[in-house]
């Protein structure tokens, strides 16, 4: 399952996993959001409301991950504030349910309240 992510002039193809996180996400495309940001995280509320699945907190590069608290869609391309290394780190437990095809650091000049496209390919 691949999807197109849009935002802006950036337009970036991901590969989603088997997970019932990713099937339940792609099920519901398209959508738009308006995102946040979190160090090296972008994040933004979907239509879709899931519980914990294989739930982690530390994560890669370039992981798209569910986080449910806030019924978000995030993508990871660096530390967050709450990293204790390199990698990315989320809030609390996310479903990790693909990954970036590409250069994941695109998103990093991305602004608060921008608007973002998902779409299916």
């Amino acid at each position: 399952m691949k999807i197109l992510i849009k935002l802006g002039e950036i337009k970036v193809e991901a590969e989603l996993n088997e997970s019932y996180t990713a099937k339940r996400i792609y099920e519901k495309l398209p959508f738009s959001s308006l995102v946040k940001t979190w160090g090296g995280e972008i994040y933004f509320s979907i239509p879709v409301q899931l519980g914990e699945e294989k739930g982690k907190e530390e994560v890669e590069i370039g992981d798209l991950a569910y986080w449910p608290p806030e019924n978000a869609f995030c993508i990871f391309f660096g530390r967050t504030f709450a990293s204790r290394n390199n990698k990315p780190r989320a809030a609390s437990n996310v479903n990790v349910f693909g990954k970036i095809i590409g250069d994941p650091l695109v998103f990093k000049n991305v602004k608060d309240g921008s608007r973002i496209f998902v779409e299916k390919v």
